[in-house]
């Protein structure tokens, strides 16, 4: 990594986590701090973010809590003005920051429909330009989109969101070409994820009578970090977390039609659970909840702590080599035959 800085065997850097308060930023700010990082905490809540900054702490790294909306573009330029002032060049910049809204598209408020989207899409762009306004002079950095299986598969009751996301992916690309144009040293990754156990579920603002859920298969948010720490580290062009987002993705390629009438249904239901939407219910769409909500959501008991999609991609290499010896066995015997 570009500017990193050796502590016996743990490399060093400085890294920017947006929507780091809670959820997969809390968990990506855990896992650049275990490895020794200095950490730039950025979301609306100083309640999560003072949490965040002791388990970074407690992780072995350092924390910056700053305070900002990342909808807000100048607040963004005037955070990473004040990370490089105080820290030094900024040598990651994750955008994980988003807001939603669970509702049928007609439900959806005009101003609804705005806040989560600048919140998601603008809040994306805005950080990614303030990275680049310092990465590109240096000829260095690395941008992390973390983005959704719903960027290239929208589902119903989540317009907003899934519109947000697949302008993210369109805006990343437009931002890759030119920098492949400008033959620069700055890269840009895209994480695209499946169904996490956050706050978002428990949070996020909604129309429907009962409390929201995850689509499917459920994984902990430390899976997403250590798949957005590694693409940050070794970038590629897209990193996909876990089978359902690859099916997904997959399934959008070859039979979209058939996904349209099976989601229609199965994620309309799936997405709502069997309790009742408590009647004191807070939202964080225009401010942030006051208490501290931590890392994790209410699945825990049947959140998976590890997927192996993500271990074999992350190992592709190795089990490809180890692969080898097989195939070439395989191929003999079918000469000898």
């Amino acid at each position: 990594m570009p500017h990193a800085r050796c502590t016996g065997l743990r490399m060093s850097g400085i890294v920017v986590v947006t929507g780091a308060s809670a959820g997969i930023g809390r968990a990506t700010a855990v896992a650049f701090a275990r490895r020794g990082w200095r950490v730039a905490l950025l979301a609306r809540g100083l309640a999560g973010l003072e949490g965040a900054k002791r388990e970074v702490e407690r992780a072995g790294g350092q924390a910056m809590v700053v305070p900002v909306d990342v909808a807000d573009r100048d607040a963004v330029e005037a955070a990473a003005e004040r990370i490089e002032s105080e820290w030094g060049p900024i040598d990651v910049w994750v955008n994980n920051a988003m807001a939603t809204v669970f509702a049928p598209v007609m439900e959806i408020s005009p101003d609804d429909f705005r806040r989560a989207t600048e919140v998601t899409y603008l809040g994306s762009v805005w950080g990614t330009l303030a990275a680049l306004r310092r990465m590109l002079p240096r000829n260095r950095g690395t941008i992390v989109q973390v983005g959704s299986a719903l960027a290239y598969r929208s589902i119903p009751l989540q317009a907003a969101y899934c519109g947000a996301k697949s302008a993210i992916r369109g805006f990343i690309d437009s931002v890759r070409c030119e920098l492949i144009h400008e033959h620069s040293k700055v890269r840009v990754t895209m994480v695209q994820l499946a169904a996490f156990n956050t706050p978002q579920f428990d949070w996020g603002r909604t129309t429907m009578a009962f409390e929201p859920k995850p689509l499917g298969k459920i994984f902990q948010p430390e899976v997403a970090a250590e798949s957005i720490y590694r693409a940050a580290r070794r970038p590629r062009r897209e990193v996909w977390v876990g089978w359902p987002a690859l099916q997904a993705r997959l399934g959008q390629i070859f039979v979209p039609g058939y996904l349209d009438r099976r989601l229609a249904f199965e994620a309309w239901e799936g997405q709502q659970s069997d309790e009742p939407l408590p009647p004191e219910h807070a939202d964080n769409l225009y401010r942030p909840v006051r208490e501290d909500r931590g890392t994790h959501g209410r699945f825990d008991a049947v959140a998976l702590r590890h997927s192996a999609q993500a271990w074999l991609d992350r190992h592709r290499v190795a089990v490809a080599v180890g692969l080898l010896p097989l195939v070439a066995a395989g191929l003999l015997l079918r000469r000898r035959g």
